[in-house]
């Protein structure tokens, strides 16, 4: 979705060096241009234009698979043509969505029998996954409320501070308020303690999430069962829980079987998990799976006709290609249980690596836990001369991309910089990453600091000085409340560099 459109210097056309071996004539670049052109110079003139996108194994910012065998390529390529959603012509794919799924649910211990089908649904992403999840959390609450003659009118969801982007925006299409635990400093996953105290009879669900975006940890699912489960019986509740598994679910399984965070809790209704994530396939395929047929409401899953026959869906959207669930199943069939063990180890492994190689620095702080999603966050342990975003800048240019972003409430003066390993990061990259990381810090540190620069940047902004009077009295601010005013100077200066796209 643009939301912005920004035009170059060079004007509003586009000049492409070596298509003029076809046409003369500069492309437009906000209108579609009034003639055809060759498909060579179509091709060359988009070419020249990704030649300046980044790399995407160098992208370390990404969850999303970036690698996939060229067998599964060609898979892909050979259903790129194939709507998924017309089940009645293409009865194979979906057979092999119902395998993905069954296959998943199985995954998780959910309480299917051997001649049973198991309850869910291939997804755009986890995004998809976990709007129909919420979708299902709020018809169920506001049946019940409707029999039991009370109000169904202000639904709420507890979770997180460190939630995805995607729970705000289920709360705010749908009109579900999002009551949020807030973090702290080194304790950046929700309390499932300050969880429970938060609910209410209007509580739809509490989300869990296995696997933060932010550094990776494991939410305790478990204690929250357990606690959430002694709040009903108290109260004559049935609060549900749904697992957000999106990073977490393809590495939890493998890795940590005895970790009870999935069907096994009587309360876990409901369960996303992201294929395009360490399920091992292309951007964008997602997967939710519910407990029981009890726990999707018959009312949200429509049934058509128009294409040949019954179908019944539950989807946001109606076209969906089918490449992404062939490559699920693909990976499902190609691996099995043994080669995605040998994978996310091999990933917790080259994490290992990296986590010391900066330790050896002596100068981070690993934020992120050993036990979790394979990833390294990490903070500067001195943020007096420079920060974490000048580090994340000058990396760049060697061709890395590695995020830097600062904490939710109530720890937003934290700041780090965080590396997901993914399949395709090997040992030696994640060599390579802490030799360049040293050579930046050695650059900047033989720099004058950019903090005063910044710091005079918020004293214009703001009107206020580190030290100076303020309603008649002296005021000088303390060393922690001058890096929150000058991290969130960076943290505004990351954004206004960010396209206007999502």
């Amino acid at each position: 979705m643009a939301l912005s459109v920004t035009k170059s210097e060079s004007g509003e056309h586009l000049h492409s060096t070596f298509a003029s071996r076809y046409v003369r004539s500069p492309v437009p670049k906000f209108r579609m241009p009034e003639n055809s052109m060759p498909k060579e110079a179509a091709y060359q003139v988009i070419n020249d234009e990704l030649m300046l996108d980044g790399n995407p194994r160098l992208n370390l910012a990404s969850f999303v698979t970036t690698w996939m065998e060229p067998e599964c390529d060609k898979l892909m390529m050979d259903s790129i043509n194939k709507n998924y959603v017309d089940m009645d012509e293409y009865p194979v794919t979906t057979e092999l969505q119902n395998r993905c799924v069954n296959m998943i649910a199985h995954l998780f211990n959910a309480p299917v029998g051997d001649d049973e089908a198991a309850v869910g649904v291939g997804t755009v992403g986890s995004s998809e996954a976990i709007m129909l999840a919420g979708l299902a959390f709020k018809r169920k609450w506001q049946q019940k409320r409707k029999a039991q003659g009370k109000p169904y009118d202000k639904p709420n969801i507890v979770t997180g501070a460190n939630v995805q982007v995607c729970w705000e925006k289920f709360a705010r299409y749908f009109e579900v308020e999002l009551k949020e635990v807030k973090l702290e400093e080194g304790y950046y996953v929700m309390d499932p303690v300050k969880a429970v105290e938060m609910v209410d009879e209007n509580t739809i669900c509490v989300a869990a999430i296995l696997g933060s975006t932010l550094t990776g940890e494991f939410e305790d699912v478990k204690l929250l069962n357990e606690l959430l489960t002694k709040k009903n019986e108290e109260t004559g509740w049935d609060t549900p829980i749904h697992v957000d598994a999106a990073s977490g679910g393809f590495i939890a399984p493998f890795l940590y079987p005895d970790l009870e965070w999935d069907f096994r809790l009587r309360l876990v209704k409901s369960i996303n998990v992201s294929g395009h994530k360490y399920g091992l396939v292309y951007a964008g395929v997602g997967w939710v799976v519910w407990r029981t047929k009890d726990d999707l409401p018959d009312e949200l899953v429509f049934h058509i006709n128009y294409l040949g026959s019954d179908q019944p869906t539950f989807t946001l959207n109606f076209s969906k290609g089918s490449s992404q669930i062939i490559a699920q199943y693909y990976q499902f069939i190609r691996l099995g249980f043994e080669g995605y063990k040998d994978i996310i180890s091999n990933c917790v492994e080259n994490a290992r690596v990296l986590r010391e190689g900066l330790e050896k620095t002596g100068r981070f702080n690993i934020v992120s836990k050993e036990i979790g999603v394979p990833l390294v966050a990490f903070s500067l342990k001195d943020s007096s001369k420079h920060t974490v975003f000048e580090v994340a800048e000058n990396l760049r240019r060697f061709g890395w991309i590695v995020p830097a972003y600062t904490m939710p409430a109530n720890a937003e003066h934290v700041a780090v910089l965080r590396v997901v390993v993914r399949e395709d990061f090997s040992r030696g990259l994640a060599e390579r990453l802490v030799t360049n990381i040293m050579q930046v810090l050695k650059e900047i540190d033989s720099l004058p600091s950019r903090i005063s620069t910044k710091a005079a940047h918020v004293t214009a902004a703001t009107g206020e000085t580190p030290e100076g009077e303020h309603d008649g009295k002296l005021h000088k601010k303390s060393v922690r409340e001058t890096e929150e005013e000058i991290t969130q100077y960076w943290r505004r200066f990351a954004e206004a560099r960010r396209a206007g796209a999502c």
